[in-house]
């Protein structure tokens, strides 16, 4: 489906008009494959379904959507091409696993739509594409550090084919994740503007509520998202809820696109153990205290990361005014 920047300019608008004003973004995918028993201490991380359990994902894409979801992501975050070769599957292989992640959630969204029928509501299906340090599996997409010799050209050929892939697979946009630094958010500008068909929305993160987690400035990374035409939102994921205030007006002031936020549950990650700290984030109430006043200062696109479940989404939808109604 081609789309001229006007059309990629409307898409997400007539989608929040549609929505009431906020939509509402799925919850963790990882973490709630996790507790329906799935081992994911790999470096493929949730990926590592695709190859295993495509039914689990499918499930966990329809809780979500049964719990209120109005986009759901796809378990493509982990998915490269370089990570799958290097678990032994050829080029193509690769190319259409990634391809099953959106196939997937296009799946529950059909099986959902003949539930209850698609004047239900509009759902879009966003396929995810982690950082380079996401693909490190070492959780460098958390410092943004890639070393001084990285630069944008290794960074553009990392991930364009998977960008291309993703882009002709049948999802509505691209959901660029948890990026980390200035540098890959330039990289995945400058891949959108080869002829990528679809929009996008970028999604930083931040572990001091002011920066993104390398240090760079949040205003300038939203600044680079906020250039491209075929960026139709930019926000923040992955970062505890008591920052997400600050850091949506600090994004506010760099672009009028709509702004998206989906916090983690303010636990905190080990990369050492590759676990989340118990007891260490929000319960599921005090995360949705925070959620009008997330709009009210300029969120439209509002959901969950890692650790958040259709609980979680569930309650974000019973606390919004456009959906409680």
């Amino acid at each position: 489906m081609g789309l001229s920047n006007g059309i990629v300019d409307t898409l997400m608008y007539d989608f929040l008009r549609k929505s009431g004003g906020v939509a509402v973004i799925d919850g963790g995918l990882a973490t709630e494959l996790e507790r329906h028993g799935a081992d994911l201490n790999d470096p493929l991380w949730s990926a590592k379904c695709l190859l295993t359990s495509g039914n689990l994902v499918r499930q966990v894409h329809l809780d979500y959507l049964e719990a209120g979801a109005d986009i759901i992501i796809t378990a493509s975050y982990q998915a490269t091409i370089q990570g799958f070769e290097a678990k032994g599957f050829s080029k193509e292989e690769s190319e259409a696993l990634l391809k099953k992640s959106v196939d997937i959630a296009l799946e529950a969204r059909d099986i959902y739509y003949e539930k209850y029928g698609e004047s239900c509501r509009p759902i879009l299906v966003a396929a995810s594409v982690g950082s380079y340090g996401a693909y490190l599996a070492d959780g460098s997409e958390y410092s943004g550090d890639y070393g001084n010799a990285m630069n944008l050209e290794f960074l553009k050929s990392f991930h364009r084919r998977r960008v291309q892939i993703l882009a002709e697979s049948g999802a509505d946009l691209i959901a660029f994740e948890t990026v980390p630094n200035k540098l890959e958010a330039q990289a995945f500008v400058e891949i959108l503007e080869e002829g990528i068909k679809i929009p996008a929305w970028f999604s930083f993160n931040s572990k001091d509520g002011v920066n993104v987690v390398s240090g760079d400035s949040l205003s300038e990374c939203a600044k680079i998202a906020d250039a491209c035409k075929k960026v139709v939102a930019v926000g923040i994921n992955c970062t505890p809820p008591r920052f997400i205030s600050g850091l949506i007006l600090a994004i506010k002031k760099v672009t009028s696109k709509p702004i998206l936020i989906y916090p983690n549950s303010g636990e905190t990650y080990d990369a050492e153990i590759k676990q989340w700290v118990k007891n260490t984030g929000v319960a599921d109430g005090d995360f949705v205290s925070y959620v009008n006043k997330w709009c009210e200062i300029g969120a439209s696109l509002i959901g969950g990361c890692c650790r958040t479940t259709p609980n979680t989404i569930k309650a974000i939808c019973r606390t919004l005014p456009s959906r409680s109604a």
